[in-house]
C-alpha cells in the first residue's frame, strides 16, 4: 500500500495538469528504507511528448545526489498519462527499474476527474495497490521545483490548504 499525504498528492496532480497535454514526471523521495514519501521533487519531461516520458539526465544526476545527500531514495516515480487511463504502458514496466519503488500515474484525460492509480512493477510484473491518503502535515518546504543549474525555488503549483 502506498501511503502518501494530502498535500504531496495534490502537488503531483496539479504538475501533472500543469504539464498537460505532455506527461508531467517526477518522484517523491524519502528517508532510505522507510517506504515514506515526504519530498515532491516535480522534473522535466526530456521528450517534451503527449505519448512518453523521459527524465532529463542532467536533472536526474543532480536529484539523485541531492538525495544521496539527505540519506533519500526514490519512493515514489511518478508521472501522468493524458489520453489514457492510469496504467502501465509496456514501454513504462520496460523502464521501472527500482523493485522498492512505488509507481504513481495520474491519468489527465478527463479535467474534471482526478485518476491516480500506484503500482509495484517487479520484473515486468505490475501489482496494483491501494493508496491511502493522509492528512499529515508535510513540511511547506517539501514541495520543491528544480530548474537545471538553479538553487531549488517553491513551487507554485495550486494545492488544497489546510485540508
Amino acid at each position: 500500500m502506498l501511503t502518501i499525504d494530502a498535500t504531496i498528492l495534490d502537488a503531483i496532480v496539479a504538475h501533472a495538469r500543469q504539464d498537460h497535454p505532455d506527461e508531467a514526471c517526477g518522484i517523491v523521495a524519502g528517508a532510505i528504507g522507510s517506504d515514506q514519501p515526504t519530498r515532491h521533487v516535480p522534473m522535466e519531461n526530456a521528450e517534451h511528448s503527449m505519448t512518453f516520458y523521459r527524465l532529463d539526465d542532467a536533472e536526474k544526476l543532480k536529484v539523485w545526489r541531492e538525495m544521496d545527500d539527505r540519506d533519500e531514495e526514490p519512493v515514489v516515480i511518478y508521472h501522468s498519462h493524458t489520453a489514457t487511463e492510469a496504467y502501465p504502458s509496456r514501454t513504462d514496466v520496460s523502464f521501472a527499474s527500482l523493485p522498492g519503488a512505488h509507481y504513481l500515474l495520474v491519468s489527465t484525460r478527463d479535467p474534471e476527474t482526478t485518476e491516480i492509480r500506484s503500482y509495484r512493477i517487479v520484473d515486468g510484473v505490475i501489482t496494483e495497490e491501494p493508496v491511502r491518503v493522509v492528512e499529515a502535515g508535510v513540511d511547506q518546504h517539501a514541495v520543491q521545483s528544480y530548474m537545471f543549474g538553479q538553487s531549488p525555488a517553491a513551487v507554485d503549483y495550486e494545492c488544497r490548504a489546510g485540508n
